[in-house]
């Protein structure tokens, strides 16, 4: 199976993605944080799903190979909309998406403004549709997120702090990683896309609630949690779990937000389960 690069025009802006395999459109949105991107997220469970699937990941505004817009609509909003694009430009009707963290927020903003193209749903943990019920918020990981860029500015060590809590296993927070993403992290147009996407929170704050509009989901979701999740705990699972008509919950044992990576092959078996059934 080929494995191709490229970029689309979505509306003013281009996103970067990776596609392999054939077959039905499955789409892989990645979680935020310095230097994140779709490859550093699922780089490694492409070739696995593209066995199956035409499988794209998706560098999200502002992340990766993808340009960095202004946010002009909650970025939820703003990023599905330049998804339906993509899939447009790509000749892609509907697809299968698997999101986490900040790409799990996208995925479901995308099912519900445009729910006949959005097939089944991975969740992993993700943004604005965990509501935690026990746990302190800010939580450990937003704080982390939070002082990376904060006066004095951008650092290594800030950097492998936030990206520790991500992980069950520090150990998988090597030098090389902190390395290959400190260097995205710290670009100043980086800084300024992170900081356009904090302000479209602030400046929407009721459309980043995806946990209020839930209940409209009418695709089968598979919400997916690490038991020792820091960055959006296990306890942010119960109300989408309770609200959402056709969704499953799979927690994973000594694992963080990262169960893509710390989980590799249960993760994989159990999406591809999922999307077969």
């Amino acid at each position: 199976m080929d494995l191709s690069e490229g970029t689309a025009d979505v509306g003013g802006f281009r996103l970067h993605y990776h596609e392999q395999g054939t077959g039905e459109a499955l789409v892989l949105l990645h979680g935020g944080g310095p230097g994140a991107s779709g490859w550093s997220n699922f780089g490694p469970n492409l070739p696995v799903f593209a066995q199956r699937f035409r499988t794209l990941v998706v560098d999200q505004p502002g992340f990766g190979g993808s340009d960095r817009p202004e946010i002009t609509d909650q970025y939820f909003a703003f990023s599905a909309a330049a998804l339906v694009r993509l899939l447009d430009e790509r000749g892609i009707e509907r697809a299968h998406v698997v999101g986490n963290s900040l790409g799990g927020g996208t995925a479901v903003r995308l099912a519900l403004d445009h729910p006949d193209r959005a097939g089944r749903l991975v969740l992993m943990a993700p943004g604005g549709l965990n509501l935690s019920v026990f746990a302190p918020d800010p939580t450990e990981g937003v704080k982390r997120l939070y002082q990376f860029a904060a006066p004095p500015g951008p650092s290594r060590d800030k950097l492998a702090a936030f990206l520790r809590t991500l992980v069950y296993d520090p150990a998988l927070i090597t030098d090389e990683l902190v390395e290959q993403r400190y260097a995205n992290a710290a670009d100043p147009g980086a800084l300024a896309a992170m900081a356009s996407l904090g302000a479209s929170f602030a400046a929407y704050p009721e459309r980043g609630m995806l946990w209020r509009e839930a209940h409209r989901l009418r695709q089968r979701v598979l919400l997916v949690w690490g038991r020792e999740d820091r960055v959006n705990p296990l306890d942010g699972a119960l109300v989408a779990l309770k609200v959402i008509p056709r969704a499953r919950l799979h927690v994973f044992g000594r694992c963080g937000h990262w169960a893509q990576l710390e989980r590799f092959a249960e993760f994989n078996r159990l999406v591809l389960d999922f999307l077969g059934d």
